[in-house]
């Protein structure tokens, strides 16, 4: 055994410094190719800063915006390593550390877990808010996919795609999480335990006592909401055992950690999220009562800048005030089933429910201009596409409203766009290719990356598989008279339309998940 181990430590410390010294040929090619373009550009430098190198050539301005050098030769802009001493080095010697973060900013993100290895001071730039502020200043942001996924056990998995390489990235796992208020006090000192030494059998034998054996188990998360503002995901509430929680955990791919947050002034699970003004909005759920579930109205807003939540005026559900007997308005409750941004507003659609029955009663939009919920266009609630359990899944993508249909069967499953000036749902795709998969809870999931519609799925191998449909060149290519408000309305261009789709779809990735569902799914843009 013995002699496993050091043989798998040997393999191990083998492979780091293997990847290390790659990483630093990397390194030296790059700081090769830039002090060449340095000194072939050294004429250039301004005459008040020849041989004192605190200014840059104006034919830098490929690589970031021209240095404001005023007559005294001080530079507003460009960061010098105080010293060349072993405290203090540059990134990449004879370089300014400036220079070294623009080389940085052009490194695919893909690569950035491996470059973090070539030292202490890579690491730290790499992890930097100063190195991603300057891809945005040079235009170098990427925009990756985010699912995330459920194993056995309730078990959440994180999985992160870059479209580009189409290589896949593996978050680090959730947190831990206890139960709140009285529980979170009385087991603090279990978690010191737990951090300290997960061998230590003290806190389990506590854990039994109190009767919460499994308290600081990992979390399953069960109903929580999913959201992507400000360069971060967010994971919101959801059920431990019989509470609800309002916790929030971030996640910045910057750090690449899990961090909690200030939490919602609510405890709700299944509550729907959206992104507007670059602020988190969150609406209904429900929450567990004296007698069961009970569905919330309510509705908070966080703005990632401040780190605060602040109440929202809560949403009025008016055509449910209007059931015709006591009876059903005491069986059917109200609950959002989805949120949507489009057109500069909140669009909430809304559904009445007796488990397992859903009845649909339209929706209603939230407008922060004014503060204030106002009654949903007709056409757009009673034509909203519904999938399991009546939630109505959807994505804005180039300024366009589309939902999957998924109508009675996986043959017949359409991609529907909303028609503004119409109040009205138009098929523009006849023909998705989606297995069966009755039954998961989350057969597949819609985003919209690159500026282009996804279909996230399962293939017929049970491998999550992401589809690309050029939608946007396909409805200007579709005949008028096939974007019917209805999916029979006409049934003689469903044979063209099939035509016209096949070559619409393209398989941009896939990753091997096992039995996983696939429960949601963000982009974010770095």
């Amino acid at each position: 055994m013995d002699r496993l181990e050091t043989s798998n430590d040997s393999s191990s410390g083998s492979l780091r410094l293997a990847v290390k010294i790659k990483c630093l040929f990397v390194s030296h090619f790059f700081s090769y190719q830039a002090f060449q373009l340095y000194t072939r550009h050294s004429n250039s430098f301004a005459p008040n800063t020849i041989g004192r190198g605190d200014g840059i050539s104006p034919h830098w301005a490929g690589m970031s915006e021209p240095l404001d050098v005023s007559q005294n030769g001080t530079c507003k802009r460009q960061k010098l390593s105080s010293c060349l001493s072993e405290e203090n080095p540059r990134l990449i010697p004879s370089l300014p550390d400036e220079i070294s973060y623009q080389i940085l900013a052009r490194i695919p993100r893909i690569n950035y877990l491996n470059v973090r290895l070539v030292s202490r001071a890579w690491k730290a730039a790499i992890m930097s808010t100063e190195l991603f502020n300057t891809r945005k200043e040079l235009g170098t942001t990427e925009e990756w996919l985010y699912i995330l996924t459920k194993v056995e056990g309730d078990k959440l998995l994180w999985y992160a795609l870059d479209p580009l390489s189409r290589r896949w990235q593996r978050l680090p796992q959730m947190p831990n999480v206890a139960f709140e208020a009285e529980s979170r006090k009385r087991l603090a000192s279990l978690r010191m335990w737990n951090v300290v030494d997960s061998g230590i059998k003290i806190a389990d034998a506590i854990r039994g006592w109190l009767g919460r054996k499994d308290a600081l188990d990992r979390m399953p998360f069960c109903g929580c909401a999913i959201g992507a503002v400000d360069g971060c995901l967010y994971v919101l509430g959801g059920f431990s055992r019989a509470s609800a929680l309002s916790c929030v955990w971030q996640y910045n791919p910057v750090l690449n950690l899990w961090n909690e947050v200030s939490s919602m002034s609510t405890g709700r699970a299944y509550c729907k999220t959206g992104i507007l003004n670059n602020k988190l909005y969150v609406v209904g759920g429900v929450t567990r009562g004296h007698g069961g579930l009970t569905p919330l109205k309510s509705a908070e807003v966080f703005d990632p800048h401040t780190g605060i939540w602040s109440q929202l005026p809560s949403m009025p559900f008016s055509k449910a005030q209007i059931l015709p007997t006591a009876f059903l308005a005491d069986l059917l409750k109200p609950i959002a089933t989805g949120m949507t941004s489009y057109k500069g507003r909140l669009f909430v659609p809304q559904s009445l429910y007796c488990w397992p029955f859903f009845v649909d009663v339209g929706g209603e939009v939230y407008d922060p201009n004014v503060n204030s919920w106002v009654e949903m266009p007709a056409g757009m609630g009673d034509g909203w596409p519904a999938r399991q359990a009546g939630t109505k899944l959807s994505v804005t993508v180039d300024g366009e409203l589309y939902a999957l249909d998924p109508s009675n069967s996986p043959e017949s499953v359409k991609i529907k766009v909303y028609d503004y000036q119409d109040d009205a749902w138009k098929v523009v795709v006849g023909e998705v290719p989606i297995p069966d998969f009755t039954d998961s809870d989350f057969p597949y999931l819609l985003s919209g990356l690159l500026g282009k519609l996804h279909v996230i799925t399962k293939d017929a191998n049970n491998n999550i598989s992401v589809l690309q449909a050029d939608v946007q060149n396909h409805f200007t290519s579709l005949p008028s008279a096939s974007l019917d408000s209805s999916s029979g309305a006409h049934p003689e261009s469903a044979e063209p339309a099939t035509a016209f789709e096949t070559d619409l779809w393209r398989v941009i990735a896939t990753r091997t998940t096992g039995s996983s569902e696939l429960v949601s799914c963000q982009t974010l843009n770095i």
